[in-house]
């Protein structure tokens, strides 16, 4: 049997083609969520986060990610999702509906703008309306639904799992 070693803060790996993967989001109550969004953001290879207001990044939280995601701040949702589409993502809202689909059996699309909820009131209808499709992640106990950025991070884990490569 093998001795494991500890062997912390490998380099990334390297992808053969940059994710056509990008976060959407509206303004958040938790400047801590945000910063963990962008933290695993940052870790697997996520571009840009669109978000709306005016988002405060703690770097003790988002740590290097700072530096490597482009945060871009709009006044609302619903526009930057219709350019989004216009540029051939596939809306995707990370959402408990009546026609959303279990994570675990989702085919992410390559080119996905993954559409995250408010942490109190989830999705808005008219951001509902503009989705090609509608993720949830199972839960088994209460309370009815994950943090927003456990929630992302499983997401983004998820559709990394998928298109391993970029």
């Amino acid at each position: 049997m093998s001795r494991l070693e500890h062997l912390r803060h490998k380099p990334p790996q390297s992808l053969e083609r940059p994710r056509e993967l990008v976060l959407a989001l509206p303004q958040l109550r938790s400047n801590v969520n945000l910063s963990r969004i962008v933290r695993a953001a940052g870790c697997c290879g996520v571009p840009r986060i669109y978000t709306c207001g005016k988002p405060k990044i703690d770097r003790e939280v988002a740590r290097d990610a700072v530096d490597t995601v482009e945060i871009i701040a709009h006044r609302s949702l619903p526009p930057v999702l219709k350019n989004l589409k216009a540029e051939g993502y596939a809306l995707v809202g990370l959402e408990q509906t009546t026609h959303s689909q279990s994570l675990y059996e989702f085919a992410f699309p390559r080119r996905t703008a993954l559409v995250l909820g408010h942490e109190r009131q989830g999705l808005t209808d008219d951001v509902l309306a503009l989705l090609d499709a509608a993720v949830e992640i199972p839960v088994y106990g209460q309370p009815f639904a994950h943090n927003v950025a456990t929630a992302a991070a499983m997401a983004l884990y998820e559709y990394c799992r998928q298109f391993p490569n970029g």
